[in-house]
């Protein structure tokens, strides 16, 4: 008996078509657009973090190079319209000043040791409650104490307390930023 003729078989089909390629990339850029926002706000306050690790470890720096060195070491607080910074110098409050290029510009016999700007294309703006802290050579106190304000564009705020020994406590005031304390 003689077999019927069988079709032959076909391939499966592979890869996808324009209808679905589209599809996928709707919903792409779908995700993709919603979650871009929460992601620079992420950016933002890693950012505001990272300045205020570094801050911490300037104020370290100051009462620990006032003590090694036997000689009174300042961090000053400088804000000028859009231009915020500071300079941790030797010699008078007044002394030293920020300018926009990251620099200090100092008078007499001060010196900058470190200055860090943050101009109006930065996402983070530095205030103080002094002007200047004077870490003391023979102690390593500080006079006087102080908060240090690092703002972000949110509204998001880390501060640095600075207590009557020198030593250095961060908080955030809003409880906005994970991973400190509210002040």
């Amino acid at each position: 008996m003689k077999q019927p003729k069988q079709a032959p078989a076909r391939h499966a089909q592979r890869g996808l078509s324009l209808v679905e390629s589209l599809i996928s990339m709707a919903v792409l850029v779908v995700t993709v657009g919603s979650a871009a926002p929460g992601f620079k706000q992420v950016l933002e306050r890693r950012h505001l973090d990272g300045v205020s690790a570094q801050l911490a470890t300037d104020l370290r720096l100051a009462r620990s190079l006032a003590v090694a060195h036997r000689a009174s070491v300042r961090l000053s607080v400088h804000v000028t319209g859009a231009l915020s910074c500071y300079v941790v110098h030797t010699g008078a409050a007044k002394d030293c000043a920020c300018t926009g290029d990251n620099t200090a510009v100092c008078t007499g016999d001060a010196q900058a040791l470190r200055t860090v700007s943050f101009g109006p294309e930065h996402d983070v703006r530095i205030s103080s409650s002094s002007a200047s802290m004077l870490f003391d050579p023979d102690r390593g106190t500080v006079t006087p104490t102080g908060t240090l304000r690092l703002h972000a564009r949110d509204g998001s705020a880390i501060h640095q307390v600075v207590n009557i020994m020198g030593r250095v406590r961060t908080c955030s005031p809003s409880g906005k930023v994970s991973g400190h304390p509210v002040c």
